[in-house]
């Protein structure tokens, strides 16, 4: 009986209530997406540009690899030490730098949106043991995005991309390739219309692309794995040894959630495809303030949400909510002031807003904000203070 009424009394439930909002926010799952594609059909670039737009953490071989390094991590150490010997970055030591970023706390709170995993190299896993790791991830893929491109299509982009020594830029044929630019221009002169918007128009797009020189483009050069031969190779191997594991991955996901995109299409038109089809599932933003003498009501009316929509105090008041815990009580410095979910929280280092800031949630959920309680147990020796204070412990989840 009191479960019928349990359930009765459940869609009168108030669903915008503030703290239990703000909970199912903080134990929510961050979007994380996978594309997915042939050799060169442009899945790290797709990615990256969505990795800006949603917010997440772009995951790639080459990012990952710069970012340890950057870092000085242990990963990057090692990486670093094999490029100075002029040595390859072994595929095991690249594909733990890539798991331990997917699970990493900045991930874990921002998603992730990862690119070239699984890789067409089988020196550390195959592709079912890589596929068999996607599936068994924490932070498993919401959305597998699908870039498709004939075998033809694809390799003729490949072979007429050129990179230039210096920068390291790639680009395009009808970047670089005097006859089809100078085919473009014709077409651009045909239907060029007298109207002064479009005149303002051309000259800001000319003004952000200006035209190459000749002598650009005898510096660029072609890479060998863009070599025609090269690129029909790789195509030829992803479709021996990838493509069907692939297609049966995503067989198993919700067709609601797989987008097949046509890679014909410039990235820009990728990119619009995709912002139409994905759904933001989580929004988070952060805003620093400076100090004030009165701080919380200087800072409930600076860079307002909206009109008449003030930041709040949060229940941590001036409290630290990193040391709050880790079990101390350690008031907020306002100058590293920051605001989630229009909430003031007021961090008491430059390290504890690092922590937050990378990942929010651990330090908000219920039951926090609770005063830590320290217990002292002291009597003389072989009186049972050890065992007491792990009985304690284990009653209170405590630590000893």
């Amino acid at each position: 009986m009191d479960s019928q009424e349990a359930k009765q009394n459940q869609p009168f439930a108030d669903i915008f209530d503030e703290d239990e909002a703000e909970k199912s926010f903080l134990l929510s799952k961050p979007t994380c997406i996978i594309v997915l594609g042939k050799p060169g059909s442009g899945k790290k670039t797709l990615a990256r540009k969505l990795a800006q737009i949603w917010k997440c953490i772009f995951i790639e071989a080459l990012e990952v690899i710069q970012t340890n390094i950057d870092e000085e991590t242990e990963y990057g150490l090692k990486c670093q030490e094999l490029l100075f010997k002029g040595q390859n970055v072994s595929e095991e030591l690249v594909t733990k730098m890539i798991l331990k970023k997917i699970e990493s706390s900045e991930a874990s709170h921002f998603g992730y949106v990862l690119s070239g995993f699984p890789s067409l190299s089988e020196e550390y896993m195959t592709i079912s043991q890589q596929i068999e790791k996607i599936k068994n991830l924490k932070l498993k893929p919401d959305l597998l995005i699908n870039i498709k491109c004939s075998d033809y299509d694809l390799c003729q982009r490949i072979s007429g991309q050129r990179q230039h020594p210096d920068s390291g830029q790639v680009y395009q044929r009808n970047q670089w390739d005097p006859n089809i630019i100078e085919k473009h221009n014709k077409q651009k002169d045909q239907h060029e219309e007298n109207e002064e918007e479009d005149e303002e128009v051309e000259e800001e797009e000319a003004a952000e692309h200006p035209p190459m020189k000749a002598d650009f483009f005898h510096q660029l050069v072609q890479r060998p794995e863009d070599f025609l031969e090269n690129a029909e190779e790789r195509v030829g191997m992803y479709k021996d040894i990838m493509l069907h594991p692939l297609e049966d991955l995503m067989a198993e996901q919700d067709c609601q959630y797989l987008i097949e995109l046509d890679g014909n299409q410039p990235p820009d038109d990728l990119l619009v495809v995709s912002k139409l089809c994905i759904k933001k599932t989580s929004n988070s933003c952060y805003y620093y303030f400076n100090k004030q003498d009165e701080l919380f009501r200087v800072l409930s009316s600076y860079n307002r949400i909206a009109h008449r929509c003030r930041w709040r105090r949060s229940r941590w008041g001036q409290v630290c909510p990193v040391a709050l815990k880790e079990g101390d009580i350690l008031m907020g410095n306002p100058d590293l002031a920051v605001s989630f979910l229009g909430k003031m929280y007021i961090l008491s280092s430059p390290e504890a807003l690092k922590t937050f800031m990378l990942n929010p949630r651990p330090y908000l959920l219920p039951p926090m904000p609770l005063p830590p309680c320290k217990v002292l147990v002291f009597g003389p020796p072989l009186s049972g203070r050890t065992t007491v204070c792990n009985l304690i412990a284990q009653k209170y989840k405590g630590k000893v």
